[in-house]
């Protein structure tokens, strides 16, 4: 447990604030946000492809966990029949990826939810939202939910709770640095300094 007041973090280290959010009732979506976004579901992906997407939606916000983890542990993730692996496109161009987990049913996980960089500032993330709900939200969901954290774009909980989110809990999460171990280049994530 965290007492009051500051924390000092180690060097080496990266800390973050973690709001999760949840949505217990399936969204009224009057319609979807007009633009001519699709989500395409990728079943029995190769790592290697995995991983570049991956790095794609996240590399710039310090998204590790998929890096770290041995490949026969995400490929075996990936390949379990509750999760959703899905890539957002928008007139035949990759724009974001998302994945859901449904291992703890009727709750249902959005462990992913990215756009790529080119992508990000041209109002599709609403419209991927929307269709990514579409899909997680089944006739035995109950809820559905989701995490994110200050190393995540600084609009990620106000769009979340426009989406129709609302926070529950909050967490403290301290990691090695990702970038010093390797798993992404030295020079991502900018916002957040290296401390050696």
């Amino acid at each position: 447990m965290i007492s009051d007041g500051y924390t000092e973090v180690a060097p080496g280290k990266i800390a973050a604030v973690v709001t999760y959010v949840e949505m217990r009732e399936r969204p009224q979506f009057s319609a979807a946000p007009s633009s001519d976004v699709s989500l395409r579901r990728v079943e029995n992906p190769d790592l290697g492809w995995y991983r570049d997407i991956y790095r794609r939606a996240g590399a710039q916000w310090l998204w590790f966990s998929r890096l770290e983890m041995p490949g026969d542990q995400v490929i075996q993730v990936l390949n379990r029949s509750t999760t959703e692996l899905y890539i957002a496109e928008r007139s035949g161009n990759e724009i974001g990826m998302a994945e859901l987990d449904r291992s703890k049913s009727p709750d249902v996980e959005i462990t992913s939810f990215g756009l790529f960089r080119e992508a990000i500032g041209q109002g599709l993330g609403r419209a991927f939202m929307a269709l990514l709900l579409g899909k997680a939200w089944q006739d035995e969901t109950s809820r559905v939910w989701l995490h994110t954290c200050t190393l995540d774009s600084p609009a990620a909980l106000t769009f979340y709770r426009k989406c129709g989110f609302r926070a529950y809990k909050r967490g403290i999460e301290i990691a090695d640095d990702p970038r010093l171990r390797g798993l992404l280049p030295v020079d991502v994530g900018p916002q957040i300094p290296i401390l050696r």
